[in-house]
């Protein structure tokens, strides 16, 4: 039966898949597929990009909005981060976390299951499979398990996982045990995926390119060659492997306390609730009047990148729409402000610096729409998937679910917004047409003239956010 594993790297970047830093993984991205236009979903943070991975789905049409959001469907008044327990009040009191079915309620219903083992947050691990306990499969969280009925037995066989650390190494290789001794050989599901949390928490913690930072990701990459071996040794050898992070990086220039300032200009709780995601800001608000007033003030400050707005806020001067980058839908907020950036390097030689709600400067970040940010890996190697490729196309981690769909031969659904990578696929064509281009929007500020350009590629009627820049004239 064809199989598919995919692995994944937290914020892992291409330029960091070097032969001296990461051996094993550049074996097999120049035995396989190399992708090089790979984007995630905006904002650029991890459980909103887990969700569109499994979905196939923009966030406007999966729901989960960003990291920290809010869910007026759950609670209008609740900035949240989206963690496990509160994702699973969520779903106790909404019915559905996902607005969208994952691929472990897809392939259920073709007799296959999907697994998936993580030891990123809690909210990332929950959104692979919320609907465990009546579509089956699992999803496997050192602080929990979907169904929470399988955490004791595995901790009874298994033992207590390890203690979290920097880098996060002792907890991946505990989740490589148990993907390769009960995961893989037992419960055989059609598509396994196991999720490390480096070098994300190493970045953020010490910075990108530091010296903790290189030797998690020397350490993951162990892990990723552990992995092959094991599939190479007990005859999963065919098995289709596809490796993928979850967003690039930048480091930090300047820390801003949004929400202060924010309040400071005169806009209360009750009128505006702010949602920081690092690089990005979600703003939800209590009716046109304070949308309208909140974008012009945000425009007119240096550290305002590019703005959009929801179709619900109308046309707001020098926004553009949200629709443009797949974010509008039942949960979206009514301004999405990404943080400015540039592409100056750091003293470790990696590309991007970027202004951030949070950390401390020269620190790891990510949620913009920086080129840095918006520019991640993805890596496919199997008896499907052509070898030695370099694919120039734009993907996307929304296509990773309607490619594994294709990959096993099952229906992609009709409203995925990603698709199959056919052009890496040994039966695909040499390549795809795609187009390119940029939006632009300004207008009168006081301080100015506040302009903004976001870029989108296209391949078909799927689309790829390149990057968004706002400034100042």
């Amino acid at each position: 039966m064809t199989s598919v594993l995919i692995v994944v790297f937290d914020g892992l970047q291409p330029a960091q898949i070097r032969p001296e830093l990461m051996p094993n993984l550049s074996r097999f991205a120049d035995e396989g597929v190399f992708f090089d236009n790979h984007h995630p979903v905006f904002p650029s943070v991890t459980r909103i990009n887990a969700a569109s991975m499994v979905t196939g789905h923009y966030p406007g049409g999966h729901g989960l909005a960003a990291n920290t959001m809010v869910a007026r469907d759950y609670d209008p008044a609740l900035v949240f981060s989206a963690l496990e327990p509160t994702l699973a009040d969520m779903a106790r009191k909404t019915g559905h976390v996902l607005l969208a079915p994952t691929l472990a309620d897809i392939l259920p219903e073709h007799g296959m299951e999907y697994t998936a083992i993580g030891v990123g947050t809690s909210g990332n691990a929950y959104v692979h499979n919320p609907n465990a306990d009546t579509s089956g499969g699992a999803t496997i969280h050192p602080d929990f398990t979907l169904p929470y009925s399988l955490h004791e037995r595995l901790v009874s066989r298994f033992g207590e996982w390890p203690a979290e650390s920097q880098p996060n190494t002792p907890r991946f290789r505990h989740a490589i045990r148990i993907l390769t001794e009960h995961i893989l050989p037992e419960r055989e599901p059609a598509v396994a995926l196991i999720w490390s949390s480096e070098p994300d928490k190493a970045q953020h913690a010490y910075g990108v390119g530091s010296e903790l930072s290189d030797r998690a990701i020397r350490e993951a990459d162990a892990g990723f060659g552990q992995i092959m071996h094991w599939l190479d040794g007990n005859g999963h050898a065919e098995t289709n492997v596809m490796v993928v992070s979850d967003h690039g990086y930048s480091t930090i220039r300047e820390v801003v306390d949004v929400e202060a300032q924010v309040r400071d200009a005169g806009f209360s709780k009750e009128d505006v609730l702010v949602a920081p995601n690092g690089g990005s800001v979600l703003f939800y608000t209590r009716d046109q009047v304070t949308t309208r007033g909140l974008a012009a003030y945000l425009m007119s400050q240096s550290w305002c990148g590019a703005i959009l707005a929801s179709d619900a806020a109308s046309e707001i001067e020098g926004a553009l729409s949200m629709s443009l980058a797949g974010c509008d839908g039942p949960r979206a907020p009514e301004l999405a402000m990404s943080f400015t950036w540039d592409s100056e390097t750091n003293d470790a030689g990696y590309d991007g610096f970027v202004y951030s709600g949070g950390g401390a400067p020269g620190l790891g970040q990510h949620g913009s729409m920086s080129k840095h940010e918006m520019n991640n890996t993805l890596l496919a190697r199997g008896p499907s998937f052509k070898s030695g490729k370099r694919v120039t196309s734009p993907t996307g981690n929304v296509d990773v679910a309607p490619t594994v769909l294709e990959l096993l031969g099952l229906p992609i659904p009709d409203d995925m917004d990603g698709r199959a990578v056919v052009e890496a696929l040994v039966n695909g064509p040499d390549s795809v047409e795609s187009t390119t281009d940029a939006h632009l929007a300004g207008r009168e500020v006081l301080n100015g003239v506040y302009r903004q350009r976001v870029t989108l590629s296209r391949v078909g009627s799927t689309v790829y956010l390149d990057s968004g820049s706002g400034w100042r004239e």
